[in-house]
């Protein structure tokens, strides 16, 4: 199990990396691990893809 330092380092990395496209990235790296049965993992990749929202902030309209 990641911290939550861990977490937000790894959010903030793939937000860097990936731009807009960060938040589906991990969502599909979730989805990946949770086929091969890899539920810790899946729920560590979406603790991220949470982590990416907040960063984020509220969107505006």
């Amino acid at each position: 199990m990641m911290s939550e330092m861990q977490i937000h380092t790894i959010a903030r990395q793939m937000l860097d990396r990936h731009g807009g496209e960060a938040i589906a990235h991990a969502a599909q790296n979730a989805q990946t691990c949770e086929q091969k049965g890899q539920v810790e993992e899946a729920n560590e990749w979406r603790h991220v893809k949470d982590a990416m929202k907040m960063m984020q902030g509220p969107h505006q309209s």
